[in-house]
């Protein structure tokens, strides 16, 4: 698909070819052996060609163009901000991928806001998924597969890691990110369209797409996601990926998006759900021929990941992995990036010459416009094989099948956002009793009842303060929320520095929810008839991807406390399993019992454990960390910072007695410290100590 005669021709179109070079380079990917579904297809108009002034102009098709979600940290910075150059130019969208974005690209005095990237993704690692991020996007997209590894996390070798990777992500530099499969966070179509309401409750004014991947079965998922409110639903095929995957996750997963597409537009037409939502996909397209069968199957917008970095000088190399790049687009190496020569101007020529292919089949076709020919499979026919063994035992007939030919329901969307009708928010209401004093910055209380049917509650708040004061906020306690009764799903997401939430009573699952600042406090009734310690009072999956802030739960929690914590730090009195999986930064200390598998996959942070009956390395996954004494005084101080912290917010007893008895409690508690932190810390201890005798 990208041998060396694809790419070269590629690249002679992009620096600067005409049409007939483009025209030479689309003649050689089509006339290639078949490789992928569209390569055994055809079109097969029922009507007569017509002149190309009466096909839509070239910004209306590249509108619809959109590069894949390849993260800063698998790209370079070069590579990744002339994506978005070229795109914003083109009137199109870069995706940042899951490894966040810079804030000079995105926030309104930035002074690199012409590469901002329009779709923000926020993936399963929550890298650089902070309140200013959301509050920033056009379009935020979650992605809970991605075609490359259907069903696995994604992943960044520590050499690739830089400082400024590692600022962007909440970690550390040079040791490894590890992103949770999407289960992690999103256990159900339900757990999905909590999180589509979060998002649009931060920022209520971007779109939400989620990203799916071309597998048997799909078409149902996608129902289910139309159903649960999103946007823009995108299928990605097999092929893809910027090479940091393993072999086995590469290989052989995934299906073609050729199928994928079909039968989701198919499930979203039966169902009458066509019409709510944008189809998108992507994998491996290289040509205007391969947008246009792409719209024929059902997509209205179409992505393209490695032909876009080819157009930016890749010369498939096949290194991106080793961090060693020879043409600076794949690595983080300064002296490799020095040797980057793309230029924005690069893409944006491939793209209109891909454009303008796209408008010649149109009026080959008879038709002016793209939206004329969504889902029409009956203008697509099978052709022989060529010769190629097993390219001739398939029979598409299945694939072409047109689906509502009386267009009884929609075969495109019809409407501009896919929002629950008559939604009234609790968060709309604080909202309106706050704005004066978040917009003049003074400090104000309020209470208010809270129920189970509450949710996101603080998150619209927070939108608003990132949006005008990026992730500095406003000081700390200036919004002060008091809450009483059950609060819902995600209570506190995405909160904000500035705001403080106290909540008498209990709360839902994903409490704290990539918290960005600000500090929550859970705490039971006095009247509550049980010992605070002994109640679980948070639910699963509490703090997962948070990067700044405070928790204090005077009580227990459920399972995967602190998944994917980069910068909180939190007190419970007691959790489930699979506490700190995957933990990047941030301080926990848990004050009582802990279930199995703590700490897996924990790469950054530190936790503490009151460990009174000298069993919980039993219960701690030792994979990546060690089990330490809390000796040194920093320790000691953090430690007893975070308790009186604990105590001071919620009234516990469980901190109260520690503290009292510090003497007795201090030996029992257990340092949890990941290996490749620890390396990672001493390693720049010694730098810095080396750099301070040179000046010496």
């Amino acid at each position: 698909a990208f041998s060396p005669t694809v790419w070269r021709a590629l690249h002679k179109v992009a620096q600067g070819g005409d049409y007939d070079e483009y025209k030479t380079y689309a003649e050689i990917v089509h006339n290639r052996p078949p490789t992928t579904l569209r390569d055994l297809l055809d079109f097969n108009s029922d009507r007569s060609p017509i002149d190309i002034d009466q096909v839509e102009d070239l910004p209306e098709i590249t509108h619809r163009f959109q590069t894949g979600a390849m993260s800063l940290g698998a790209l370079s910075m070069e590579t990744h901000e002339d994506l978005a150059r070229a795109m914003n130019t083109l009137g199109g969208r870069s995706n940042t991928g899951e490894g966040g974005e810079d804030p000079r690209r995105y926030l309104p005095g930035g002074d690199r806001r012409d590469a901002n990237s329009q779709v923000k993704q926020i993936a399963s690692g929550r890298f650089g998924v902070t309140p200013a991020y959301l509050a920033a996007a056009k379009e935020i997209e979650i992605k809970i597969a991605q075609g490359s590894k259907p069903g696995e996390g994604g992943q960044l070798p520590g050499h690739k890691v830089s400082p400024y990777i590692a600022m962007l992500r909440h970690s550390t530099p040079g040791v490894e990110l590890i992103s949770p499969p999407p289960h992690h966070d999103i256990y159900s179509i339900e757990d999905l369209a909590q999180l589509i309401y979060d998002l649009k409750t931060a920022n209520p004014d971007a779109k939400v797409c989620v990203k799916l991947v071309a597998e048997e079965g799909v078409g149902t998922i996608a129902a289910g996601v139309a159903k649960a409110y999103a946007d823009v639903i995108q299928i990605s095929g097999a092929d893809g990926g910027t090479g940091a995957s393993p072999l086995s996750s590469v290989k052989y997963a995934g299906a073609p998006w050729e199928l994928g597409l079909k039968e989701t537009h198919e499930v979203l037409v039966h169902n009458s759900l066509r019409g709510r939502v944008i189809l998108r996909t992507d994998g491996g397209m290289h040509t205007g021929r391969d947008v246009v069968v792409a719209a024929l199957l059902g997509a209205e917008q179409y992505g393209f990941g490695t032909a876009a970095v080819v157009a930016l000088g890749c010369k498939m190399a096949r290194q991106c992995h080793l961090n060693t790049c020879p043409v600076g687009v794949a690595t983080q190496r300064e002296d490799l990036r020095a040797k980057y020569f793309g230029k924005p101007q690069m893409l944006i020529n491939f793209l209109t010459h891909v454009a303008q292919e796209v408008r010649l089949i149109l009026a080959s076709l008879g038709y002016s416009s793209i939206d004329e020919i969504v889902g029409r499979t009956d203008l697509l026919k099978q052709i022989p094989a060529q010769g190629a063994v097993r390219a001739e035992r398939i029979d598409l007939a299945r694939l072409l099948v047109m689906i509502d030919p009386d267009n009884k329901e929609p075969h495109r969307c019809n409407q501009a956002r896919n929002d629950r009708l008559h939604d009234e928010r609790l968060d709309d209401e604080i909202l309106n009793d706050v704005r004066e004093s978040i917009d003049s910055e003074s400090p104000i209380t309020r209470a208010y009842k809270i129920r189970n049917v509450d949710r996101a509650v603080g998150a619209r708040v927070s939108g608003y303060i990132a949006k005008r004061y990026g992730d500095d906020g406003l000081q700390p306690g200036t919004i002060d929320l008091i809450m009483h009764g059950s609060a819902g799903q995600s209570f506190g997401a995405f909160l904000a520095r500035g705001v403080r939430l106290h909540l008498v009573g209990e709360a839902n699952d994903y409490v704290g929810k990539g918290m960005g600042g600000g500090a929550i406090a859970v705490r039971a009734p006095e009247d509550a008839g049980f010992s605070w310690q002994e109640g679980v009072l948070v639910g699963n999956t509490v703090l997962y991807g948070a990067t700044g802030g405070s928790l204090f739960i005077a009580g227990q929690a459920g399972e995967r406390f602190a998944v994917r914590n980069s910068g909180a730090r939190a007190v419970v009195e007691g959790i489930g399993d699979h506490g700190c999986e995957y933990m990047t930064g941030g301080r926990v200390a848990v004050l009582g019992p802990t279930g199995r598998n703590f700490a897996a996959g924990m790469s950054g942070g530190i936790a503490y454990v009151l460990d009174e009956d000298s069993t919980f390395h039993r219960r701690c996954n030792p994979s990546m960390v060690d089990l330490e004494e809390v000796r040194t005084r920093r320790d000691r101080e953090t430690l007893r910072d975070l308790i009186e912290a604990h105590v001071e917010y919620t009234d516990s007893a469980r901190g109260r007695e520690i503290l009292a008895d510090w003497a007795k409690y201090l030996p029992l508690f257990v340092k949890i410290m990941p290996r490749d932190y620890k390396r990672a810390l001493q390693e720049r201890a010694e730098e810095a100590l080396a750099i301070a005798v040179e000046q010496d």
